[in-house]
């Protein structure tokens, strides 16, 4: 179900922490996209307007710098807000659900409707008892100051009506807006060995720790994990790979703002997480015809697919090859064997039945256009 506000909305104001790369905000400045093309006026607020992201802020928008790092020190001035004279308010992920509650607590009726997106898992897993008690009723308080939900799938939206406790009609299914079309360039001076290619930001839920782990104990040798991203968690995965003695076969190049170069030359894209909500590398990746290796850490029930001549479609190779890698993640563990050996070994059947790429593989086409990509002619 589309949300169709009524009347439509004409000024739609939205905000950032920072535009430092996340997933998060990145989906959001494609809404942004979205609306400025269908006549909306748009009004960004943000933290700071610094970070890579920044080259992807839409021409068009109104953006207003709050000069705020910290998430707590996210707090739009009432008066601001006042004067913006917005009739929807956007909350582009759930960890900024408390400004909007700044917002609802200093304006009252004022404020408008709120719109916020379900951006991940409402529950995350492995939490002390105390934390998910708490967390529980913060997210009973949500349905007190939100006016509508956005999930990005069916498991999302069925997810978010039993842990909030609404009717469904407020909760909307929209998936995630793909990217613009744009022509694919290979990155510089990749290594020619098989890569494993990681997209996120260096954090704790994202458990990279997991692949740099894997790696010494893979059976190639030769395959190197590149991870692109940034975050509080690069000092300790850097010492984990000091530790092990990885330097040349585990990079951390940084933040990548078009990682589509990586995933096509990639052996397979990695996950890793604990938990997540609608993982867009892994769409991306199966547009480009990569395999996925995942733990089980996403709500998203649906099988990906591309768009093209009204019709969804994918690559039969690609199909065949993501099964054979689901095969390799439920093929038994070796009796006695440490978790640590069970996961590269999965990891190392996956990789051997992922395959190396060639020319001819991937998405039709078509499809690879639907997904925001134009692959680069050699």
């Amino acid at each position: 179900m589309m949300l169709r506000p009524d009347p439509p909305a004409q000024h739609i104001v939205t905000f950032a922490q920072t535009l430092a790369g996340g997933g998060v905000e990145q989906a959001m400045l494609r809404l942004v996209d979205g609306w400025l093309d269908a006549g909306r006026r748009v009004t960004i607020l943000l933290g700071t307007s610094e970070g890579p992201l920044a080259a992807q802020l839409p021409p068009g928008a109104e953006v207003i710098e709050l000069g705020a790092r910290a998430l707590p020190a996210l707090r739009v001035p009432p008066r601001l807000f006042r004067a913006l004279g917005a009739d929807l308010l956007f909350c582009p992920g759930n960890h900024y659900t408390s400004s909007v509650l700044w917002l609802r607590l200093m304006l009252g009726r004022a404020l408008p409707p709120v719109v916020a997106k379900i951006s991940n898992a409402l529950l995350p897993p492995h939490r002390p008892a105390p934390m998910a008690a708490a967390h529980r009723l913060w997210l009973a308080r949500l349905p007190g100051f939100i006016d509508q939900f956005v999930a990005m799938t069916a498991a999302m939206r069925d997810e978010a009506v039993a842990l909030l406790a609404v009717a469904p009609q407020r909760v909307s299914m929209i998936p995630n807006p793909p990217a613009r079309p744009r022509v694919v360039r290979l990155p510089p001076r990749l290594p020619k060995a098989p890569l494993l290619v990681g997209v996120g930001r260096l954090e704790p839920q994202k458990r990279w720790d997991r692949l740099i782990a894997a790696i010494p104990r893979l059976a190639d040798q030769a395959a190197i994990a590149v991870i692109l991203g940034e975050g509080a968690s690069r000092p300790a995965l850097e010492a984990q790979v000091r530790a092990l003695g990885l330097g040349a076969r585990v990079l951390l190049p940084g933040y990548d703002p078009e990682p589509t170069g990586y995933l096509r030359r990639a052996r397979a894209a990695v996950l890793t997480s604990d938990y997540e909500g609608a993982p867009n590398v892994l769409r991306e990746a199966l547009a480009l015809g990569t395999p996925v290796i995942a733990t089980d850490c996403a709500r998203d029930r649906q099988r990906p697919a591309a768009r093209h001549g009204g019709a969804a479609r994918r690559s039969r190779r690609a199909r065949r090859r993501a099964r054979r890698v689901a095969f390799a993640r439920r093929a038994p563990p070796a009796p006695g064997a440490a978790p640590g050996d069970r996961r590269a070994a999965a990891l190392s059947r996956a990789v051997r039945s992922a395959g190396r790429r060639t020319a001819g593989d991937g998405m039709t086409r078509g499809a690879s256009t639907a997904a925001g990509i134009t692959p680069r002619k050699h």
